[in-house]
Formats: C-alpha cells, structure tokens, sequence
C-alpha cells in the first residue's frame, strides 16, 4: 500500500513525465489525484462498480493507467515487468552473455530491440570488477548518441533482477554474416562501411571508454550494406588505468590483441587492433592469422608472424587502405596506430576502395 504523503510527493513527477510524453495539460487537484492513484493502485484497477473513487473529470485514461503503470514500477523497486510491457515480434538473437529480441512496446507502440542479460553471467563478468564501481552496460550505452552508434532508448532491471537495454531496432545483417556469406553486398561498399566503423569506435574511444569487443558481429549494417552501426556494450569499460591492469583477458578471441592474450597492461589501442583483423576480414574473407574454435588458443599466435598480405587476397586494394589495416594490426604498441582519428586521416584522400589494375593483371 502507498502512503499518502509519499504518493503526493511522487505524483508531480509522474504527471512530469505524462506532459512530455503526450503534450498535454494536466489539471485538477493533486491530493484527490494522489489518494485516486493511491487507491487504485491498492485495488489494481477493480472494475467492480464503486472500488474506486471518482478520477479527476480532467484526466483522461491514458493518463490514469500511466501513473498507475508508474507507481507500480515504485512498488517494485522501479523495476520492469518486461514480459508484460512488451511484446516479442520476432526472436533475433540468443547469445552467451543475453537474449535479444524485436519487440513492440505497448505503452508507446514503439517497434524497438529488447536486450535481456544474464543473470548469473553478467554477475560472474561484474565479480572481474569488484570494488572499481563499474559502470553497466546500460549506462555506459545510454550515453552515446551518434549516427554509427545503436541508439539506446532506455535500460534498468527487470521484476527478476536482469539487466535490460531498450534500443532502436536495426533491420539488416551483422557485418559477421555479410563476410561468412561472402556477400556480393559489400562490393563497392567496404570503404564506406570501414570510415563508419571507424568513426563509431573514435566516438567510443573519445568518450573515454575502450569496447572490448570489437568484430564484424557487433557492426549491424543496413539492408543494402551501404551503412552500419556499431553495437554491444556488454564488455566496454572506462579508460581509467583500474581497468587497462594486466589479467583481464575479455573480448572475442579471433581479434583479440597480443597485449590481451598474454595478459599485459592495456589501454584502447586493443580496440585498434581488433578493428583491424575486422576489416581485413571484411577485405578478404579470411582471418589474417589461424582461425581458432573459441577457446583462445590460436589467439596465442596473432603478432607473432607476419599476416598474409591483402593484396594476396586483393590484388587491386587500395595501397592506402592496405597501409592502414595493416599498420591497426601491428603487435608492437609503439609502432600501430595509435587513435581511430590517426587512422581516418590516413585514408581520409582515398576516393575508391580499388585501384585501376595493371597491365598483365
């Protein structure tokens, strides 16, 4: 049960939050209004004639059901029901860390992406950081507001203690799917498509976080594959020397960095790394080193030889993009390229992806 005072100091907050999103007035008294949504709440909206006191004749139903939708998600903690708010239109997504799906919110109808995480696994990732105040996923998403970023519209945690993120939802393949399909798609669009990558993770980097996991499956493209968007904050982290300590050894083994895999001191220049064996792979099919199973083994390998050159792939690349992929890729710190902003200047002249062919060629 709600009590009086308590109500009557949430009430204007949630009659805030109605205005803005409906534009409309709200008028009439606020006590009679606290002890109706009081009541209300209490008796969850009996349709039994006589359970609830007259509302204010100024308040229509939407509004009455969104500050009874309000206070209940007080009485919970200000969690959310999500099974109840929305529905699953279509199941995208289970990874080994969430559940992601497409989904229509029925409170504003919005069609938008539903990222629930797992419990357990989120707990065992958070228990690498305790004591250093992590940031979650959700706040450190909600921050970003770019054009090659996933717009992320709300997070919060669910009526069972799940972190959840609500974001915009994008229709198209991940880049991941586009490379193992060797679609045709990316012909004449991988120069695009690698200066929004790498605009999206400068923005990652200038707000002073490093992603951790950068590869082709967290970039989403459009339908036609002529844009895309960077997703998947789940391992992101502050770029504070608390977080760059040798050991932590998080990320996606295929890209992972030497630094990473034998557990030395890192910093953003990691995501560099990563996002350069990416758009090799984009370039060429293939990994610039053995492909492992998983389990980081083959991991072990990358820096220690010398990738195979993309012009063995791709004869006609551009030698200013191969430059620049290959120079993300170097191992020694000192010697690979040191910020995204460096790296988009370097190809910022480059007008094609390809190079008219030779003669014999």
């Amino acid at each position: 049960m709600i009590e009086a005072l308590a109500t009557r100091s949430l009430l204007p907050k949630a009659l805030k939050a109605l205005r803005v999103e409906s534009g409309e007035k709200v008028t009439g008294d606020a006590e009679q209004g606290a002890s109706w949504v009081a009541k209300s709440t209490e008796t969850g909206f009996s349709a039994q004639e006589g359970a609830l006191p007259a509302a204010p004749k100024t308040w229509n139903i939407a509004y009455i059901m969104g500050i009874s939708s309000f206070f209940k998600s007080v009485m919970d903690g200000g969690k959310v029901d999500v099974a109840r708010r929305y529905e699953i239109l279509r199941e995208a997504v289970s990874g080994t860390m969430s559940d992601f799906n497409k989904v229509r919110d029925r409170e504003t109808e919005q069609i938008v992406g539903l990222k629930v995480l797992d419990k357990k696994k989120t707990e065992q990732l958070e228990m690498r950081f305790r004591g250093l105040n992590k940031p979650t996923e959700g706040e450190i998403a909600v921050q970003f507001n770019h054009p090659r970023i996933v717009k992320t519209l709300n997070h919060g945690l669910t009526t069972k203690g799940e972190q959840f993120l609500v974001m915009e939802f994008l229709e198209g393949p991940g880049l991941n799917s586009l490379i193992i399909g060797r679609s045709k798609l990316l012909d004449g669009n991988r120069l695009t498509l690698m200066r929004e990558a790498a605009e999206a993770l400068q923005a990652v980097h200038e707000a002073g976080f490093i992603h951790r996991d950068v590869c082709p499956r967290n970039f989403v493209c459009s339908p036609d594959a002529t844009s895309l968007k960077l997703i998947d904050f789940g391992l992101t982290v502050p770029a504070s020397k608390e977080f760059m300590q040798p050991g932590i050894r998080t990320g996606t083994p295929n890209y992972m960095a030497p630094e990473v895999v034998r557990r030395k001191h890192t910093d953003h220049r990691l995501d560099i790394f990563a996002f350069g064996v990416s758009m090799y792979e984009m370039f060429t099919f293939e990994l610039p080193w053995q492909r492992g199973s998983g389990d980081g083994l083959a991991a072990m390998s990358h820096g220690q030889s010398e990738p195979t050159p993309l012009e063995h792939f791709c004869p006609n690349i551009h030698p200013t993009l191969s430059k620049a992929i290959s120079q993300c890729m170097l191992p020694d710190l000192q010697k690979r390229m040191q910020t995204m902003k460096q790296f988009l200047a370097m190809i910022a002249n480059v007008k094609s992806e390809e190079v008219a062919p030779t003669a014999g060629n």
